[in-house]
């Protein structure tokens, strides 16, 4: 079994999380996709969104954004991380109204690139085409 994450791959913030999640995730359980790409796109068109600003994930055949997507992503990492699975317990209007303040900001604190996140060669099998 394996999950999508799609990403702003713009976004440094963004392509930065994903390399923290690769780095905690040996078992390769997660794939990628920027939202940008052609992949993205057809997967968000697939579960009734046309673009998304937020990150997403797919898992298990559900569509999750914001806060609930980067809680249920740090659930699967190694380490600690997946002790923050536990704040999920805080009402979700919260979580993602804190989400949406970063998000909001994240090219003004963060920076944004001119192309999205090209994989290594390495890494190249876990992101989609």
């Amino acid at each position: 079994m394996e999950a999508i994450i799609l990403f702003d791959g713009y976004c440094n913030l963004c392509s930065g999380s994903v390399r923290f999640v690769i780095k905690r995730d040996p078992k390769g359980y997660f794939r990628f996709a920027s939202l940008q790409s052609e992949s993205g796109r057809r997967l968000l068109e697939a579960h009734g969104l046309t673009a998304s600003r937020s990150i997403v994930l797919l898992e298990e055949g559900k569509l999750y954004r914001k806060s609930t997507a980067v809680l249920r992503i740090c659930r699967h990492l190694k380490g600690l991380w997946k002790l923050l699975y536990i704040l999920c317990w805080i009402p979700k209007p919260l979580r993602d109204r804190l989400y949406d303040v970063v998000a909001r900001h994240r090219y003004q604190w963060f920076g944004k690139k001119d192309e999205c996140l090209i994989p290594t060669p390495e890494l190249r099998g876990r992101f989609l085409e």
